[in-house]
């Protein structure tokens, strides 16, 4: 019998609790408050399990952690939201939080306004808040937050409250933000697939110009037309292959290379290969190189409707 997995929830939903409980706290005891709740384990690919979340909130500035890369608070009337330690601070624009704030999203932040609202009478009070992440900034290197702009921690997620068990909702969400970053400041992006790629890529652009995009080729292609960027793809010929065959995602779990159809398109006999390198052996780089390009541009224009320029390596 196949186990169940797990669901876990997002770090917005663990703000959340914590501010409710702190806050609880602060209004019947006016003093300092603090809570920490640690994110529960799941069966989702995030480096954030097990994290622990701190909420401090005080009458007074200076009771709090406050991150100290300068940053305005959030606020609605007299809540002043900041982040602490270990949580980001958006120092690009192209991001769902504003250029110079805490990296706190949309969602957590009006759940934590609404909570200030139903249950402060006394809206005059000045409240200070922050939300920190123990080890928040050594978790931040193992993201993408430093790339698209957001330093000195993680960010403050969250849309439904949930993360989905081994989903591809976050990395698909990690593309998106670099590319909104990309689209405020270029017209152009290189997409890549895996660090060779990647380090090939990086001998004509800026690291900041180059996306990785694992195996969400039509995911990530589709999210920069809609931004209508400029697409450039650097990718082996193995995974372009795939892509030719109508793979939208190349990870040898969606399915795995029709060499029939191969040799059909190649018109040579491959002499029952199965890898590509080896089909390149028999028949020559160069040729399958100019064959399969045409068909997945081919396939690309299906999908898109868009020119995209393709690199092998």
């Amino acid at each position: 019998m196949n186990q169940e997995l797990r669901r876990g929830y997002s770090t917005g939903v663990h703000a959340l609790i914590g501010f409710r409980l702190a806050l609880d706290s602060f209004l019947a005891t006016k003093e300092l408050s603090q809570t920490i709740t640690t994110k529960m384990p799941n069966d989702d690919l995030d480096v954030t399990k097990g994290c622990q979340i701190v909420v401090s909130i005080s009458s007074s500035k200076d009771d709090i952690s406050i991150n100290p890369i300068e940053h305005k608070p959030y606020r609605v009337d007299n809540l002043y939201i900041y982040a602490g330690s270990g949580v980001g601070v958006a120092t690009k624009d192209g991001l769902k939080v504003p250029k110079g704030y805490p990296a706190i999203n949309p969602t957590p932040l009006d759940a934590i306004f609404k909570l200030y609202q139903a249950k402060c009478v006394d809206k005059e009070e000045v409240i200070y808040m922050s939300i920190s992440v123990i080890d928040g900034q050594s978790i931040a290197k193992n993201t993408a937050n430093a790339k698209v702009g957001v330093l000195g921690g993680i960010s403050i997620l969250g849309t439904t409250g949930f993360v989905k068990p081994v989903s591809s909702s976050a990395y698909i969400d990690s593309i998106k933000a670099e590319l909104d970053v990309i689209k405020a400041n270029s017209n152009y992006v290189i997409l890549t697939l895996g660090n060779t790629s990647y380090k090939k890529a990086l001998e004509c652009y800026s690291c900041e110009d180059i996306v990785e995009i694992g195996n969400f080729v039509y995911e990530a292609i589709e999210n920069s037309r809609e931004r209508e960027l400029d697409i450039t793809l650097y990718i082996g010929i193995a995974k372009l292959v795939k892509v030719a065959q109508g793979f939208k995602n190349t990870h040898n779990r969606f399915g795995s290379i029709d060499f029939e159809l191969l040799a059909k398109w190649l018109d040579r006999d491959i002499d029952g290969a199965i890898t590509v390198k080896r089909v390149v052996e028999l028949v020559g780089r160069e040729y399958v190189e100019q064959i399969i390009k045409k068909r997945a541009k081919e396939q690309l224009r299906e999908w898109f409707a868009k020119e995209i320029e393709i690199i092998t390596i």
